[in-house]
């Protein structure tokens, strides 16, 4: 009896420490959100800067202010700048979502066996994203990145100017609920499905979108 006393008291020492630590050591809650609206240029964000900027205001305004925020874009490499691969500003994970589900634990797994869909790809107030069959369908989210949420090498503009141009353009887009039209890889893709019709409103709304864009906490 008194051994099972003491081992009790010791697994309530160990939990009360193992909860101050990840209190103090530790930042918890949404961790990751899809914008529930952009700056209003269609995929002219200003840069990676301005898109950060947005990341952080949206996240401030739903109380998530104290983390650092960054866009899930790609920039990429020209004469004046060189180039960002998204996955390499997101920070290490994990990333969970406005609900509290974590939407993929590191780097690896969210670009391999991922927990994003319709239901998990929320926004930073917790709202569903609209996907195909929704009225109107806003699952095209920038990245402007492959697959591997690296950025695009060549000639092809796929960041509308590295995320700078509101008119004539093109960006490579992800489907938020991983459903297009076909059952293909591409379609089901969250960060690399297809490319955009132009880089404004009216260009990124032709093929489902809204210049909607993923936001990772960094740290």
């Amino acid at each position: 009896m008194k051994r099972l006393i003491k081992w009790a008291a010791a697994a309530v020492t160990v939990a009360v420490l193992a909860g101050c630590g990840s209190m103090a050591g530790g930042k918890t809650g949404m961790s990751f959100f899809v914008t529930s609206a952009g700056p209003g240029k269609g995929a002219d964000l200003g840069g990676l800067t301005g898109a950060d900027k947005q990341c952080q205001a949206l996240a401030t305004a739903s109380g998530a202010g104290n983390r650092t925020w960054h866009a899930y874009l790609s920039q990429q490499p020209t004469a004046n700048v060189p180039g960002i691969n998204a996955r390499d500003r997101i920070g290490k994970g994990p990333w969970i979502n406005a609900k509290g589900v974590v939407v993929a634990t590191d780097v690896d797994q969210l670009h391999g066996a991922n927990n994003l869909s319709k239901a998990t790809a929320l926004t930073e107030t917790g709202a569903v994203v609209n996907g195909r069959g929704d009225t109107p369908n806003t699952h095209d989210l920038l990245t402007g990145s492959q697959p591997d949420g690296r950025f695009i090498a060549g000639n092809v503009n796929t960041t509308c100017g590295n995320w700078t141009q509101s008119g004539e353009g093109s960006a490579m887009l992800g489907h938020s609920d991983k459903t297009g039209l076909d059952e293909s890889v591409p379609a089901k893709s969250w960060n690399s499905s297809h490319m955009s019709r132009g880089c404004s409103p009216d260009g990124l709304k032709a093929t489902g979108g809204a210049g909607l864009f993923y936001c990772f906490a960094a740290d």
